[in-house]
């Protein structure tokens, strides 16, 4: 695994040592920052990211590679925040950044923290954990009005992110399907 575009194109993540957790793939990645950069482009040059169920931070690094101005990153396990920690102190990204353990289900209240005009969220497939973390980030104040969000889920796995979101896109990658979400 590695960065596949921007400051850091090229370099090498942290990996993790089984399937517990499942990163994002290069392709797909790569995929997903083309459909940004150009359908969305105003979303990602200096903006906030928030990546949830984050396991080795590669969507929120990648962003960062790609002009995001600040990154924080939600991962309950404590080999995804080690291997998240790896690769942002790799990058020199340490004053950038942010880890939190936290269920990204049930967030809770941003507090002092801005909001967020890009999210990501790479959940464990088939649970409808994508939808739930969208609905928590958004009641506890974690997202900017107009945000967009960037889920990635099973193909097969019905998808309702509910109430005050809507997919603007949707592409699908192989048995993986990736939607872009406006929050209003």
């Amino acid at each position: 695994m590695r960065i596949v575009g921007g400051e850091f194109r090229g370099r090498p993540l942290a990996t993790p040592r089984d399937h517990a957790i499942r990163p994002t793939t290069d392709r797909t990645r790569e995929a997903v920052f083309n459909v940004l950069a150009h359908r969305f482009a105003d979303k990602l040059d200096g903006a906030r990211v928030l990546d949830l169920f984050a396991g080795t931070g590669a969507l929120g690094l990648e962003a960062l590679s790609r002009g995001a101005s600040y990154g924080v990153f939600i991962e309950e396990s404590a080999e995804g925040r080690g291997l998240i920690r790896t690769n942002v102190e790799t990058f020199g990204l340490t004053g950038r950044t942010k880890i939190f353990r936290r269920d990204a289900t049930a967030l809770g209240e941003a507090g002092t923290l801005s909001a967020f005009g890009l999210v990501f969220a790479d959940p464990p497939y088939g649970k409808g954990l994508g939808e739930r973390a969208l609905r928590s980030a958004r009641a506890g104040g974690w997202l900017l009005p107009g945000a967009l969000c960037v889920v990635e889920e099973v193909a097969s796995a019905p998808f309702e992110p509910g109430p005050g979101f809507s997919v603007v896109d949707e592409r699908g990658y192989g048995e993986t399907v990736i939607r872009f979400i406006e929050a209003g």
